[in-house]
């Protein structure tokens, strides 16, 4: 099916829906690069204004990446609920962005929309939204989570305590664990991305974060970041694994460049939950994703990024996990060029992820040889806290050593929680005022030299 729209008596033709999609971005490298996005500001609002008119059932009836082709999309079409899609069945995406806007779209009709909505329903309504839009509409979706403690709960933000070293040395990944925990970060989960994913030494900073964790009593959870085959694997040796983790793409193809499917993901699903260790629920899944992973596969089938990036989280929603991150900025200028186009799609994301029931948090960063300095990353980062994100990254000094790239501290979480009133998870908060960390009021308290973390020979 083609669309068109007139602007100034010439008429903007677009031949399917992929390519509608791709001209209504705003504009971003990687379209640029791919060769999908609009060549005049001109042609991007043509896009959208005939986006605007497309029904959302043709999102049902148009595939964008064939059905008999790609597991994905046969993922979306086949667990679509009719049911809670039939109260907005008649809409067009217009119509569907000024509904989210109303008051009726609260947080319990948000709740109940979501298995009704696809991810390219909701990165086409993405596309025809200014940014307070996407923040106004993400702070009104609840997504709880739940394993030792509770995440998502309205006027909360947590953190994942990222304690990477180069060489995965313990004394250096317990330096920056102390530091985390003693400035409040690590709710969401203490998770440590390996430099190397050789079974051995995974298993041995699993056992080394899971020991913290038992003799401090904290209400968390650990992860390290390896392969889903190297945690299968891990599983089966008896290892203490609280969550798999995988990066996830939104086709089949993308999936396949990280080594995965969704036969392989459902397997590591099942062998998690069969652990039982959480106490809380059993939400034992953490999703990375990032606009750019589908192009730089090779296999994004002719769609824009921000599109690509929507359907890895109906991958996502299928496991009900614990935790879904967004890593906007890191994959380089070459998708996302400057700050102004990692916030916006940082923005997309979180939006798009809560819209469709997702318990969504965002790596707040940026490569080096990007055109994005901290500045960027404090203004996002503060948007983001006012659009309800569940968590951001903590890391020491926001420079990951390992990765190579700019992030968020542990300073900059306790800034957005005190200026925005939000407080860690609420297991979590109970153990930092115990710890003496927090006091009543949630403010940081200095650590004494005879702290517990300091003096418990984790860093001898």
């Amino acid at each position: 099916m083609s669309y068109q729209h007139t602007i100034r008596q010439r008429v903007y033709k677009f031949p399917d829906l992929k390519d509608l999609l791709a001209k209504a971005s705003p504009l971003r490298s990687g379209d640029v690069l791919a060769g999908l996005a609009a060549s005049t500001y001109e042609e991007r609002v043509a896009a959208q204004y005939a986006l605007a008119d497309v029904p959302l059932r043709n999102f049902l009836h148009e595939a964008l990446v064939p059905y008999e082709q790609d597991e994905v999309t046969r993922l979306i079409l086949d667990t679509h609920d009719a049911a809670a899609f039939a109260p907005i069945g008649h809409f067009t995406v217009g119509q569907l962005r000024d509904w989210l806007l109303s008051d009726a779209a609260d947080a319990a009709a948000l709740h109940a929309l979501a298995p009704g909505l696809t991810p390219e329903m909701v990165a086409a309504v993405s596309k025809l939204m200014r940014n307070q839009e996407l923040i106004g509409v993400a702070r009104k979706v609840e997504v709880v989570t739940r394993f030792r403690n509770t995440l998502g709960l309205r006027g909360h933000l947590a953190t994942r305590l990222q304690p990477n070293h180069p060489t995965d040395d313990a004394r250096g990944i317990a330096a920056s664990l102390v530091d985390g925990l003693l400035y409040g970060s690590g709710d969401a989960v203490l998770g440590i991305n390996p430099a190397t994913d050789n079974p051995r030494v995974v298993r041995h900073l699993l056992e080394m974060l899971d020991t913290v964790r038992e003799q401090y009593q904290i209400p968390t959870q650990t992860c390290v970041l390896s392969h889903i085959t190297t945690t299968l694997r891990l599983i089966e040796q008896g290892a203490p694994v609280d969550l798999a983790f995988q990066s996830v793409g939104g086709t089949e193809a993308t999936n396949a460049s990280f080594g995965v499917s969704l036969s392989l993901l459902r397997e590591a699903h099942e062998a998690t939950l069969s652990l039982d260790r959480g106490t809380l629920g059993q939400h034992v899944i953490y999703f990375e994703t990032g606009q750019g992973s589908a192009l730089s596969a090779n296999a994004h089938h002719g769609l824009d990024q921000q599109t690509c990036e929507a359907r890895a989280y109906a991958v996502a929603r299928h496991f009900r996990p614990l935790l879904v991150n967004s890593v906007v900025g890191f994959i380089g200028p070459e998708y996302l060029y400057d700050g102004k186009q990692i916030i916006r799609a940082a923005l997309e994301d979180h939006f798009c992820g809560k819209l469709l029931g997702l318990p969504m948090g965002v790596d707040v960063c940026y490569t080096n040889h990007a055109e994005a300095d901290q500045d960027d990353m404090d203004t996002l980062l503060t948007l983001l806290g006012v659009a309800g994100c569940t968590f951001i990254m903590g890391i020491p000094g926001a420079d990951d050593i390992m990765l190579g790239y700019q992030s968020t501290s542990f300073h900059d979480a306790l800034y957005v929680r005190r200026v925005l009133g939000l407080r860690p998870a609420p297991e979590f908060a109970a153990w930092l005022r115990q710890q003496g960390i927090f006091d009543d009021q949630g403010q940081l308290l200095p650590a004494p030299a005879g702290h517990r973390l300091l003096a418990s020979g984790l860093l001898r």
